[in-house]
């Protein structure tokens, strides 16, 4: 959203400011992902993700005023858009099937794991040890989440555990695309790619009822792309006026939020299985942001210290005139 003149806060305060604006931004992001939870059953997956652009675009276009949504690096920009709708999909597939909202969050943890990986190829990133077993246990989580005879043990969850691969792509091609597009275009045309691309599967996944809803799913549609936009703003703000390092450990609150979204709305209950696999997930992630933050102050520390420039000695004054 369009700020104001500045002010001048303390970073504590930036912090906390921060931490609460990306707190609000993952709780409406998960009431998003309910709402269209309970929508998919009658709408289909490729009409869902039409709506979920055009009200997308829209809430976007208004919060920024048209201002910022021209893309720079267009081919990369498409490419990470594309990536994303089939990640999209993904979840709408497995939430049509009655995946429940916790749980798909709780696979959806790995994703900061799978970046650590995808940064070494991708960025160019060195990963020591000590990030590299912590990611290796996460990853064990993951297996005891989705171990053979257990709750999660659904063909869904395996396609899932794909997107969530796919989604650290798209997260890592952000961090590039962050040198030369702005948060508020990243988002719309990431938004804009889900009309097409729902128009070209409506053949695949036909629409399990009218083009255009009853007043109630309209709203839940409304309701899921408009929320998709805020909350985008929301981590924008969020991300410029406090560190990555503060605000990197929120993402899993969605765990919560789904969890607890999911019961009251589907009597879901997640298994203890599910729960110690996030837990295991969980622990790694935040290890390797330690690890991470630690390596960033210590290069910080070893970074050479600028020379100041030191000024010529005035000359005598019985020697001024023409240098």
């Amino acid at each position: 959203m369009p700020e104001g003149p500045a002010t001048f806060l303390s970073p504590r305060q930036d912090t906390l400011r921060g931490i609460g604006l990306i707190s609000l931004g993952y709780l409406v992001i998960s009431a998003a992902d309910a709402a269209v939870k309970w929508a998919l059953p009658e709408v289909g997956v490729a009409v869902a993700m039409i709506w979920r652009g055009v009200f997308g675009m829209i809430g976007i276009a208004l919060l920024a005023r048209g201002a910022g949504l021209r893309p720079r690096r267009v081919p990369l920009l498409a490419l990470r858009s594309t990536l994303h709708c089939v990640v999209t999909v993904s979840f709408y597939l497995a939430w049509i099937n009655q995946f429940p909202l916790g749980d798909s969050y709780a696979v959806n943890a790995a994703t900061p794991l799978v970046m650590t990986v995808l940064a070494i190829p991708l960025l160019g990133e060195t990963v020591g040890w000590r990030r590299m077993t912590s990611t290796a246990l996460g990853f064990l989580g993951v297996l005891v989440m989705l171990q053979p005879g257990g709750e999660l043990w659904r063909w869904e969850a395996g396609m899932m555990l794909a997107g969530t691969i796919l989604l650290g792509m798209t997260r890592i091609w952000t961090r590039v695309l962050a040198r030369t597009d702005t948060p508020q275009a990243v988002s719309f045309w990431l938004l804009f790619a889900h009309i097409p691309m729902g128009v070209l599967l409506l053949p695949v996944f036909p629409p399990l009822g009218p083009l255009l809803p009853g007043w109630d799913l309209f709203f839940a549609l409304a309701f899921l792309g408009l929320a998709n936009g805020c909350a985008h703003f929301l981590f924008a703000r969020a991300f410029a006026i406090a560190p990555v390092s503060a605000l990197a450990p929120y993402e899993y609150t969605t765990i919560l939020w789904g969890t607890l979204l999911g019961f009251l709305i589907w009597s879901d209950v997640p298994s203890w299985t599910t729960l110690a696999g996030a837990a295991l997930v969980i622990a790694a992630g935040l290890y390797n942001l330690h690890r991470e933050r630690l390596r960033r102050a210590q290069d910080r520390r070893q970074a050479p210290t600028p020379t100041p420039a030191v000024a010529a000695p005035a000359r005598p004054a019985d020697a001024q005139g023409p240098a």
